[in-house]
C-alpha cells in the first residue's frame, strides 16, 4: 500500500515531551505533519513544571526539518485544552489529530489513598482526554475530518494490583472514545484507542518492566500514526501496541440466558451460571441500543 503520510496535517499531542508521546510527535512530523508538543514537564506523579522537555522535541523536529511549536497548557482543564486547541488553529490554521497521551501516577492501594492522588490521576487521563477532545471538536466538525486518539492500559482493562486510580480512568476513556464515535462520526471524525505496551518513565519502576525491556516507545507509535490516519476508517477500535506485537481489544457479551418468566431468581443465577457466563459466542455492540437488542430483542428467541 501507498505511505502513510501526514502532509498538510495539524496534530496536538499531549505529554509529548517524553516517552510514548516523544515518540509520536517524531514519527506524525517524519510523515509530514505539523505538530504542537504540548507537556507541562512535570515529574511522573504530575508535581513541579519545566518548559524544557517539550522544547526539546520540538527542537528535535525542526532539525530533521519538519514543523512543531511547543505548548505547556493545563490539559486537567478545559480552560487549558481550550489554549491548546487554539494555538494549534493559530500556529497552523487548522487541527486534524488530537493523541491523548498525557498522563501521572499515583499508585498506592485504595484504602490508602489520600483522595486527592486519586482525583489528581482522573483529572489528567480521564478529564484532560475529555476537555482536549471537547476543545477539538467544533474544529474538526467545521473541517469534516478528523483523528482522535485516546490511551489506555491494560491496568485498565484487566486491572493491576495498586493502580485502582489509574485504571479507573484509563477503561473510563474507552467509555469515552465509545461515545463519542457516535456523536462526531457524521463530521467525518474517528475515534479509537491505543493500548502501549512501552518502556518509559511511567513503566519503568513497575514490576513487568523487566517484560517489557524491548519495548521502546517508538514501536508503538506506528500503531497511533494509523489510527491518527486518513487510512484508518475505523472508529471505536480499541488497538494493543508494544514491541511490535499489534492486537485489537474487544468487549464482548456472551449470549446468555432468558430466565422463565416464574423462575426470576438467585437461585436460577446460581444453577445456570455455567450457561450463563460462556462466552464461546460472545460478540462485541457497537452502541448500547445493540446491546439491548441483542438481550432483549427478536433475536433471543
Amino acid at each position: 500500500m501507498s505511505e502513510i503520510r501526514f502532509d498538510g496535517r495539524v496534530a496536538v499531542i499531549t505529554g509529548a515531551g517524553g516517552g510514548l508521546g516523544r515518540a509520536h510527535a517524531l514519527l506524525l512530523a517524519s510523515r509530514g505533519a505539523a505538530v504542537v508538543v504540548n507537556d507541562l514537564g512535570g515529574s511522573v506523579n504530575g508535581s513541579g513544571g519545566d518548559d524544557a522537555a517539550a522544547r526539546r522535541v520540538v527542537a528535535e523536529i525542526e532539525a530533521a526539518g519538519g514543523r512543531a511549536i511547543a505548548n505547556f497548557d493545563d490539559i486537567a482543564t478545559p480552560e487549558g485544552a481550550q489554549r491548546l486547541v487554539d494555538a494549534a488553529v493559530q500556529g497552523f490554521c487548522r487541527l486534524d489529530v488530537l493523541i491523548n497521551n498525557a498522563g501521572i501516577l499515583r499508585d498506592k492501594t485504595l484504602h490508602k489513598m489520600a483522595p486527592e492522588d486519586f482525583e489528581a490521576v482522573v483529572r489528567v487521563h480521564l478529564l484532560g482526554s475529555a476537555w482536549c477532545s471537547r476543545a477539538a471538536l467544533p474544529v474538526m466538525q467545521a473541517q469534516q475530518y478528523g483523528r482522535i486518539v485516546m490511551t489506555t492500559s491494560a491496568a485498565g482493562l484487566y486491572g493491576n494490583f495498586g493502580q485502582s486510580n489509574y485504571g479507573a480512568a484509563k477503561l473510563a476513556v474507552v467509555g469515552l472514545m465509545n461515545t463519542l464515535k457516535h456523536e462526531a462520526g457524521r463530521f467525518g471524525i474517528k475515534v479509537n484507542t491505543i493500548a502501549p505496551v512501552a518502556l518509559t518513565r511511567m513503566t519503568e519502576g513497575l514490576p513487568l518492566a523487566q517484560l517489557i525491556g524491548e519495548a521502546a516507545p517508538e514501536r508503538v507509535a506506528a500503531g497511533v500514526a494509523f489510527l491518527a490516519s486518513e487510512a484508518c476508517e475505523l472508529s471505536g477500535c480499541i488497538l494493543s501496541a508494544g514491541a511490535g506485537y499489534f492486537s485489537t481489544v474487544q468487549i464482548v457479551e456472551g449470549l446468555g440466558v432468558h430466565a422463565p418468566a416464574g423462575d426470576i431468581t438467585p437461585e436460577f443465577v446460581a444453577a445456570n451460571w455455567g450457561r450463563i457466563a460462556d462466552a464461546s459466542a460472545a460478540r462485541p455492540f457497537d452502541s448500547a441500543v445493540d446491546a439491548l437488542m441483542g438481550a432483549f430483542g427478536p433475536a433471543k428467541a
